[in-house]
C-alpha cells in the first residue's frame, strides 16, 4: 500500500539522534503536558497559564526541568523504536511489492514494544523530574540529573522502580510508533500520489504534521494513565485502578488532559524528528555516493596507468 522502496541501509541511531534534536526544542511543552496530566480533580488549567505559573513561581529555567532525562529517554526509546521499525520494514520489501499496512503495523508494534521497554527507566525519571516542582517541598525528590536520578532510584527504591508503569508505557509506545511511523508513511504516499508535492521538505512537513495529529489523539488516554502511575508514590497502583478512578471522579475528559500541550509538543516534535531524520538519510546517501564516485574515479585512473 505505502510507497516503501528498498533503500541503502542507514545507521540504527538516526531516529534517536533526530528525536534528541526535537526534544531540546519542545521540552517546555512536554513538561507542561506532564504537569497538566498530574493535576487531580475537576480543576481546569490551560497550557499557557500553566507555563506562566511555572515560570513565575519556579523560575523560567524550570520549564527545562528534566531535560537530561528527556534526552536519555529519546536516546533509548526513540533510537530503538525508529531503528527497529526501519530495519523490520525494509526486511519486508521485495522486488515485486511493498509492505502492506498490516505488515507495517506488525513492524511498528514490535519496534514500539522494544522501544517502550528499553526506554522505561528514563521515562519514569523524566516524569518524576518534570512533575517535581508541583509537589510539596518536603516531597520533592530533587534529582540533580538523569544519572543521579537513576542511581538514587535504584538505591532508594530498588531496581523494580525503574520499570514502574512498564505495561502502559509499552502499550503507549506501540500506539505511538504505529500511529506516528505508519501514518507518516501512509500520508507521505497519499500526498505523493494525489497532490502536486514532490519528495522534499514540504512533503515531509505535511506528512509529519498529519501523523502528529493522529498520534496525539490515539495516545492521549494511555499517556495520561502512564504519567499518573509513574508520578504516584503508591507502589502497587495498577493501570485499571487508575483508569476506573479517573473515570469515576474526573469523567471521560480526564483521559485527554493535556491534549493541547501534548499536540503542541508532539506536532512540532514529530515534524522536526521526521524532517531531521529525512535529512540525515539524505546526507548519508550523498556521503556514500561521493565515496563511491571517488572510488570509481580512483579505479579508472589506476586502470589508465
Amino acid at each position: 500500500m505505502t510507497t516503501v522502496t528498498k533503500k541503502r541501509s542507514t545507521p540504527f541511531y538516526f531516529g534517536g539522534a533526530a528525536s534528541c534534536v526535537a526534544t531540546v526544542i519542545v521540552h517546555p511543552f512536554d513538561l507542561t503536558k506532564v504537569r497538566l496530566q498530574n493535576m487531580k480533580g475537576q480543576a481546569q488549567h490551560g497550557m499557557v497559564s500553566t507555563m506562566l505559573n511555572i515560570a513565575k513561581n519556579e523560575g523560567f529555567f524550570r520549564l527545562y526541568a528534566g531535560l537530561s532525562a528527556s534526552l536519555l529517554r529519546q536516546a533509548t526509546y526513540s533510537t530503538v523504536r525508529f531503528g527497529a521499525y526501519d530495519k523490520l520494514k525494509q526486511s519486508m520489501v521485495t522486488d515485486s511489492k511493498n509492505p502492506s499496512i498490516l505488515q507495517l503495523l506488525v513492524c511498528s508494534s514490535t519496534a514500539g514494544a522494544l522501544g517502550g521497554a528499553s526506554g522505561n527507566p528514563a521515562d519514569v525519571l523524566n516524569v518524576r523530574m518534570q512533575s517535581d516542582g508541583q509537589l510539596p517541598v518536603h516531597q520533592r525528590r530533587n534529582y540533580k540529573n538523569a544519572i543521579d536520578g537513576l542511581v538514587r532510584m535504584t538505591k532508594e527504591e530498588g531496581p523494580k522502580s525503574l520499570f514502574r508503569g512498564i505495561g502502559p508505557n509499552v502499550n503507549r509506545a506501540i500506539l505511538m510508533t504505529s500511529s506516528q511511523c505508519v501514518t507518516y508513511d501512509i500520508f507521505k504516499d497519499l500526498l505523493l500520489t494525489y497532490s502536486p508535492l514532490s519528495d522534499g521538505l514540504v512533503l515531509h512537513f505535511a506528512s509529519s504534521l498529519l501523523a502528529g495529529l493522529v498520534a496525539t489523539s490515539v495516545c492521549s488516554p494511555v499517556d495520561v494513565i502512564k504519567t499518573r502511575i509513574m508520578g504516584s508514590k503508591e507502589v502497587n497502583m495498577s493501570a485499571f485502578a487508575i483508569m476506573k478512578q479517573m473515570y469515576k471522579v474526573e469523567g471521560i475528559t480526564s483521559f485527554f488532559k493535556g491534549w493541547t500541550p501534548a499536540f503542541i509538543r508532539l506536532g512540532p516534535q514529530t515534524i522536526i524528528t521526521f524532517v531531521v531524520l529525512e535529512q540525515f538519510k539524505k546526507w548519508h546517501a550523498a556521503w556514500h555516493d561521493d565515496d563511491r564516485q571517488r572510488l570509481t574515479a580512483t579505479a579508472t585512473a589506476t586502470t589508465k596507468l
